[in-house]
């Protein structure tokens, strides 16, 4: 071949392809929101033809607004977090789809009960649920817009965790008039005005800790002592579990507040065994709310109260256990299948919309449909996980499992207190329950969690840099020999 010829041929450049750009998934999650948009619109129709007979104006009222209302949560998503995991929005979109329709469902028969009585019929809680999620989508939103990279947060995390203390003390400080309901004081009251500030205490809580732990592992990790098998930390190195202790005790004893002493104290927990991996810090973690709970049983009795409704619930069937057993009738009348919806009586149970709403899923969709939400939450904190996984930070990782596991803790302490396996706490199911400050507060955890999804799942960024010509590329030089040169 002559030298023309193989200049008509150049060498194919050097190096490796680039990666391919992975999928965004956002068809997926449109498809999944759909099917949500599907099942809450059909609840709605089975609970109007049970209760009313008729389709009234509310379905339609209902079913578009959140149909809007998650159509605009998705082009959030795919503008602001493209690369996001595309199950944690649809998951909770259907948690709150069922959460309306329950709210709704239980609005007919409080209006049934009040007409029969002869009293005014009470504003429907679904609209306000209505306006309380699109408020939270809102905020959901706006973390999308604004918190361009969540490692952002622990620059900021000792100002995060003290007013996260900060907004757990206020109810404690104020009266009770203004912070008590049903024994609690955990709302902050004002005129045409609540709020629970407990709820988003918990989440500047977890970046605080999260914070913490990354910066200071190699402290919690690097010395101890070994015995029974297990590494246990230096008595100096038990700051963070002994202040989470501490938070979660004044919590139950200033606020009788025993949910969120559980949720923030087993959420911490649970971040120490991910960062240290050791699990002697469960073993002392144990310890120490065995022993908090045996001192706040023998020294107040609001503590004392809850512990004997738990053991002994009929005991006081008409005052203090009166709203367990009604819940426990209503889950064994639900039975396998369930009653269907809008065929029950879980209006009988006091607080179902609220504490007890789980209650409600279990007497009308019996325990497949309660199985069925449970696996979703499953498979949501299971993404979380997930995601924790992906990420590349320490950070971010200890962020989303915190995050993640803060949502299984609360539905397992919900679910144990309405089926008696632990005692009543009063914490509210996530993303189902009626509420303004627990609506919004975990719209902010998911804008959060999907944030780090996003960040974990997109493509690396490449760094533009002049690469050096391949060999086989390289133009060719004519070299002069030399007089004298070796052969």
């Amino acid at each position: 071949m002559s030298v023309g010829q193989a200049q008509s041929f150049p060498n194919p450049p050097g190096g490796f392809a680039p990666a391919p750009v992975p999928p965004t998934r956002r068809n997926v999650e449109l498809v999944l929101l759909a099917f949500a948009v599907v099942i809450t619109t059909v609840s709605l129709i089975l609970v109007e033809a049970s209760q009313e007979q008729q389709i009234t104006w509310d379905l339609g009222k209902y079913a578009l607004a959140y149909l809007a209302l998650f159509a605009i949560a998705h082009l959030a998503v795919r503008r602001f977090a493209r690369y996001a995991d595309p199950l944690l929005l649809p998951i909770v979109a259907l948690l709150n789809g069922l959460g309306l329709v329950l709210i709704h469902r239980l609005d007919l028969a409080d209006a049934q009960d009040a007409a029969y009585n002869h009293q005014p019929i009470p504003s429907p809680d679904a609209s306000h649920q209505v306006l309380w999620t699109g408020l939270a989508l809102i905020g959901f939103i706006c973390v999308l817009m604004f918190l361009r990279d969540y490692r952002l947060l622990a620059r900021y995390s000792y100002t995060l965790g003290l007013a996260g203390i900060v907004l757990l003390a206020i109810p404690a400080v104020l009266p009770a008039s203004l912070s008590q309901t049903n024994g609690a004081k955990i709302w902050i009251r004002l005129p045409g005005f609540s709020v629970q500030p407990g709820e988003f205490a918990k989440i500047l809580l977890i970046i605080f800790f999260a914070s913490v732990l990354v910066a200071k592992r190699e402290l919690f990790t690097s010395a101890g002592k070994h015995m029974l098998g297990m590494d246990f930390p230096r008595a100096r190195d038990l700051g963070p579990i002994l202040l989470a202790w501490i938070i979660s005790l004044g919590v139950l004893v200033f606020e009788t507040d025993l949910g969120t002493s559980l949720l923030i104290f087993g959420t911490v927990l649970v971040m120490l065994y991910i960062a240290t991996e050791r699990v002697g810090w469960l073993v002392i973690g144990g310890v120490l709310l065995v022993a908090g709970y045996a001192f706040a049983n023998q020294l107040f009795e609001h503590v004392r109260v809850r512990t004997d409704t738990w053991l002994h619930p009929f005991d006081d069937y008409s005052n203090t256990g009166y709203q367990i057993s009604q819940a426990l009738f209503g889950e064994a009348t639900g039975g396998l299948a369930g009653t269907g919806l809008g065929s029950g009586r879980p209006a009988q149970v006091p607080f179902a919309k609220t504490d007890f709403i789980v209650a409600t899923i279990a007497e009308e969709l019996g325990l497949i449909g309660l199985t069925a939400v449970l696996l979703l939450y499953l498979v949501f904190v299971l993404r979380g996980l997930r995601t924790a996984l992906a990420v590349r930070d320490s950070f971010g990782k200890l962020l989303a499992a915190g995050l993640s596991f803060t949502i299984a803790i609360q539905l397992f302490v919900v679910v144990g207190g309405v089926t008696k396996l632990i005692p009543l706490t009063g914490l509210t199911t996530p993303f189902i329950s009626y509420g303004g400050s627990s609506l919004l507060a975990n719209y902010l955890l998911l804008a959060i969690l999907i944030k780090i999804s996003d960040s974990a799942r997109a493509p690396a960024p490449t760094k533009k840099t002049q690469a050096a010509a391949p060999i086989a590329d390289a133009p060719t030089e004519m070299l002069k020999r030399t007089k004298g040169a070796v052969g």
